[in-house]
């Protein structure tokens, strides 16, 4: 009678509070690394990078480019950044938890000048709400704390698309709450990429024919919002390079 009693007064507690009992505590965010083997997530994408890493071993005080399949695909990145040597660490549909489990082959192992961050999108899409992507990308800032100390780190902001417009007020949720995180850090530059891609209350016509994928256009938008940051002579890089 008294655990009945108990789990009556739980449940009452509860719903005073509008919580349902099985999101009463966030799931908490593993910063652990992901084994690597056959059956690891994105393992032929992240093998490639293995392979890539000892054809030509990593040499620090590079800009690396890391996140999501709009950072693999993008394709003119040593074009459109030629004076700061980019290396290219997007892979897959990744969600942020992925880029944290991967972080010492996608980044520790090449010591970045800077961070250029494209990730999120994919989280909300399956599913996580804007605080989860917020708190998913603070645990990837504690990881890069303790492995990368003052490196820099630029979030490009979640990006509109045709394909996912249903999901353009949650994308909009997650930049305010990086933007506002941005505020507060010294080593984090928010870099507004949504704003220029929209075309009024609709994204531009700068897509693929999965309306999800950018085409040369909207990577073009994307260099115009970023190159001018990392061009100014006073911006803050990794301590030694």
């Amino acid at each position: 009678m008294l655990k009945l009693a108990r789990r009556l007064a739980v449940s009452a507690l509860l719903t005073a509070c509008s919580v349902s009992p099985s999101f009463a505590q966030a799931p908490a965010i593993s910063t652990e690394p992901i084994p690597f083997d056959a059956d690891a997530p994105f393992a032929s994408e992240i093998y490639t990078f293995f392979v890539q890493d000892e054809l030509y071993p990593p040499t620090a005080c590079r800009t690396v480019f890391t996140g999501s399949s709009s950072i693999r695909f993008w394709l003119g990145l040593e074009e459109d950044f030629p004076a700061h040597e980019p290396l290219n660490r997007g892979f897959g549909g990744s969600q942020i938890t992925e880029v944290i489990g991967y972080f010492d082959i996608l980044l520790t192992r090449h010591q970045p000048r800077e961070i250029i961050f494209y990730a999120g999108e994919n989280d909300l899409n399956a599913g996580a709400s804007p605080a989860d992507v917020a708190a998913r990308f603070e645990a990837f800032m504690g990881v890069k704390d303790q492995r990368l100390g003052d490196t820099p780190v630029y979030f490009l902001s979640v990006k509109p698309s045709f394909a996912r417009l249903g999901e353009l007020a949650a994308q909009t949720e997650t930049n305010a709450l990086i933007q506002a995180y941005a505020e507060t850090r010294e080593d984090l530059i928010y870099v507004d990429i949504a704003s220029p891609m929209m075309d009024g209350k609709v994204p531009k016509k700068i897509f693929i024919s999965d309306q999800l994928h950018m085409n040369l256009d909207g990577y073009a938008i994307w260099t115009d919002a970023l190159d001018p940051l990392l061009n100014r002579p006073d911006r803050r890089v990794r301590s030694g390079c």
